[in-house]
């Protein structure tokens, strides 16, 4: 592939995506994705937080998911959830994927839209736990009944999400598939909860997307209707 077609691909593919944040960046600057950066200070301050003695009880009770754990309490807690960091994985790579990908989400999309579809991959993945553990180890989507005790918290199925939106909205179908194909990949490999969990994010994103483009087709339809277009004959 020459690099001119390899251009012309990226802007095919990447350029509304950079056009959108461009412009967001230069008509608000600073004040571009407040949310995001809001989102990441509480998540930092979640990470210290349990990182000290009278810290870490508190974050548990109020953002640690578990599958074991009552529903409702599962449900309170989901919120906060996504911004506890894994107590096991370093905490700049959990901060930087909410500052790229939350920033850059709540450029394109507006903040409540970024933090509905990030709550519902978060809140997709946690229910899928439960419905894993109930199908057990041998099936094809189970889980073994040791992962009920798994503290289940981060933004990264909020993140997967988020991408698999954004490249949906923006038409980098490429990116979308690439992002799905890598959790496919990861899953196949090492079929472990959080990658599930990953599957089962990307899985209600995509309900999202289908959700989306038919209120856009009918608002169209509403639109032609109303301007007194003929009908397009296929």
């Amino acid at each position: 592939m020459s690099v001119d077609t390899l251009g012309r691909w990226a802007r095919a593919e990447w350029g509304a995506w950079y056009l959108a944040v461009r412009r967001a960046l230069l008509t608000r600057r600073w004040r571009a994705a407040p949310m995001a950066v809001g989102a990441v200070c509480l998540t930092g301050l979640t990470q210290f937080a349990q990182n000290q003695s009278w810290g870490y009880r508190p974050v548990q009770n109020l953002g640690a998911v578990r599958a074991e754990d009552p529903a409702w309490q599962a449900l309170l807690r989901t919120p906060l959830s996504l911004f506890v960091p894994a107590v096991d994985l370093p905490v700049w790579g959990a901060l930087t994927q909410i500052l790229v990908v939350f920033g850059i989400a709540e450029m394109c999309l507006g903040w409540w839209r970024t933090l509905l579809i990030a709550y519902v991959a978060t809140l997709a993945g946690t229910l899928y736990a439960r419905v894993g553990i109930a199908l057990g180890p041998d099936h094809p989507f189970g889980l073994p009944a040791s992962d009920a005790r798994v503290v289940d918290t981060g933004p990264s199925a909020a993140v997967v999400g988020l991408a698999v939106f954004l490249a949906w909205r923006y038409r980098a179908y490429a990116t979308a598939g690439a992002v799905i194909a890598a959790l496919v990949v990861e899953v196949v490999l090492d079929p472990n909860l959080a990658g599930k969990e990953h599957l089962a994010a990307v899985a209600a994103v995509l309900v999202l997307c289908a959700v989306a483009a038919v209120r856009q087709r009918r608002s169209r339809a509403r639109s032609g209707a109303a301007s007194g277009a003929p009908p397009i004959q296929s």
